[in-house]
């Protein structure tokens, strides 16, 4: 496998766009993300370096920014996003990660647009960061975290349900949005528990 990033260079660069605690954040994503592509699926191994890297490249813009960046650049926002602006994070950060980042991957893009809500037919490296972003040795919060955790190195779909299914409860239990396309999520893979 060629080597196409300098993930030192991208990590300074990215260093300076985030609080103490998102790059710490930032890098557990990261390795976990490279530990799950090792056990899953090694050729993505840098693809998942990179896009666990840069997952967050937008988590640290206020809210108010981010809704004029998605409106300046022609970024779709969802009623739901207008109401909880943090959502926006995932998709301005596919489109920074390739403006100010250069990445033209298409898959790390995408990994990096669904870290958030999921999606139905998540690819193997989109469901890597998803994952990565929920279960990184620095979440602790999660109720069934260790389970989670377990499963992600045996079976992707059934950790993603399982991450889409706490998250949804989480989400239902408090004042959070609920983002229709991670209900959508949630069903998909419900399904293929069934089967």
């Amino acid at each position: 496998m060629d080597v196409q990033y300098n993930l030192p260079k991208l990590q300074k660069k990215l260093r300076k766009d985030l609080d103490e605690d998102r790059y710490r954040h930032t890098l557990g994503v990261m390795y976990t993300a490279a530990a799950l592509s090792m056990r899953h699926d090694p050729e993505l191994m840098e693809k998942a370096l990179v896009a666990g890297l840069l997952h967050d490249c937008a988590k640290c813009i206020p809210n108010d920014r981010k809704l004029r960046l998605c409106e300046k650049n022609n970024i779709p926002v969802s009623d739901i996003e207008r109401k909880a602006p943090s959502l926006l994070h995932a998709k301005l950060g596919a489109f920074l990660a390739k403006q100010q980042y250069q990445i033209e991957d298409t898959d790390i893009l995408s990994a990096i647009r669904w870290h958030t809500t999921g999606k139905e037919a998540m690819t193997q490296l989109e469901k890597i960061i998803f994952l990565s972003d929920y279960i990184e040795p620095g979440r602790w919060k999660a109720g069934n975290l260790a389970t989670i955790r377990q499963t992600s190195f045996t079976d992707l779909d059934l950790a993603v349900y399982l991450t889409l299914r706490d998250t949804l409860a989480y989400l239902r239990s408090g004042p959070g949005q609920i983002d229709e396309i991670t209900q959508n999520a949630f069903e998909y893979y419900a399904v293929l528990q069934d089967t």
